[in-house]
């Protein structure tokens, strides 16, 4: 045990260089967990922001100048007066996102209780936006005309009123959503890069022969990488969880950081797995890029990272049950959402250690098995 234990930490201490040494490998890192994550997590796009706005005021009374400065930031520029002849050259020049027209005598026709029609031109090549942002104005428009006819703000005929109460993000922001998200997207991706890549090295540059001369065993050598690898990447995701998620994006950490880093180290395994499985069965670099391609990203939709679970149909939902991330997903977002503790997520730490060392156990296998047919 004493000489497995030694030949582990030597190679590993020598893969560890190699990645340190590899510096593209290592700026892949400290982008993803750095800018990459802070760019992704500062464009979630689900909410309207600094959305540009005219308006076509054929009617210049005190109502529709208060609808104008009723669009404010950050969600809307400052709106701006324009001429209805215009309205196309500057939709067509992508000036602005929506155009208002608001009809000429408004004040008065609503004063009298006449329906009036305001027009609402929207530039819908940016989708998300155009949706989002058309029904912010429609609501906002409609309660300054409900406030101008009614004298009270927010007066509502409906007899039933819709209280939302938001549990562990009473804002809605997105970003808090985004920024964890991508996290443990990258922490799987670059867990799978970094452990494959370091198998596919050796075979290339034909090292991979020279340490089957040394007294080193196939397992040995594959543990050596995964170890390696597994540290770097958790040093890198240890960082951006304390200083670029929790410091720069200020999202909140309802539970334990040590829980969750604990469950995140026992995760690594998992995807390091996947990677020696990958690594093994590519032959080449370009093989092994196809390879992550579609296995990566079919296995963070089906684990609920790209959309729920519960969306998918009901066979499919099985088969995720034996993916390590599904669990790993389930598990993050109960400690850093929910502040769970151990009492509630246990099952998930044990699903995630059980599979995970499966997928290990059936990696190494596999991968001392193509080591043995391809030594001298």
């Amino acid at each position: 045990m004493r000489r497995i234990v030694g030949n582990i930490t030597w190679l590993g201490r020598k893969e560890f260089l190699s990645v340190l040494r590899d510096w593209l490998l290592l700026a892949l890192v400290v982008y993803a967990f750095g800018p990459g994550i802070y760019f992704q997590a500062q464009s979630a796009g689900e909410s309207v922001n600094n959305a540009a706005v005219a308006f076509v005021d054929n009617d210049r009374s005190p109502l529709s100048r208060a609808m104008r400065e009723a669009l404010y930031g950050p969600w809307f520029q400052r709106p701006e007066l324009i001429s209805g002849a215009r309205i196309d050259a500057v939709m067509d020049a992508d000036t602005f996102t929506f155009v208002v027209v608001l009809p000429r005598d408004m004040a008065a026709d609503l004063r009298a209780g006449r329906a009036v029609t305001i027009q609402l031109n929207v530039d819908a090549t940016d989708v998300m936006q155009a949706t989002v942002g058309a029904n912010y104005i429609r609501s906002i428009l409609a309660r300054e005309a409900q406030h101008f006819t009614t004298g009270e703000a927010g007066a509502a005929a409906a007899q039933i009123e819709l209280v939302l109460r938001r549990a562990f993000n009473p804002n809605g922001n997105s970003t808090w959503f985004e920024a964890i998200s991508a996290l443990l997207n990258w922490l799987t991706t670059l867990t799978v890069i970094l452990t494959g890549a370091a198998l596919i090295r050796e075979r290339e540059h034909g090292t991979i022969d020279h340490l089957l001369v040394m007294p080193v065993t196939p397992f040995e050598i594959a543990m050596s990488k995964v170890l390696a690898n597994a540290a770097i990447v958790f040093a890198a995701f240890t960082a951006s969880l304390l200083f670029v998620v929790r410091g720069l994006l200020d999202v909140p950490i309802a539970g334990s950081v040590p829980l969750f880093l604990s469950g995140t180290f026992l995760y690594l395994f998992a995807a390091a797995a996947i990677g020696v499985l990958l690594g093994t069965a590519a032959r080449s670099m370009a093989q092994f890029a196809l390879l992550m391609i579609i296995t990566i990203l079919p296995m963070m939709i089906l684990s609920g990272g790209m959309s729920p679970v519960e969306s998918q149909p009901q066979w499919l939902q099985y088969i995720t049950w034996f993916l390590p991330s599904r669990h790993y997903l389930s598990f993050s977002e109960a400690v850093l959402y929910r502040g769970a503790g151990v009492g509630i997520v246990w099952p998930e730490v044990v699903l995630v250690g059980v599979l995970g060392s499966g997928f290990l156990a059936v990696s190494l296998i596999l991968f001392r098995r193509a080591v043995t047919a391809a030594g001298p």
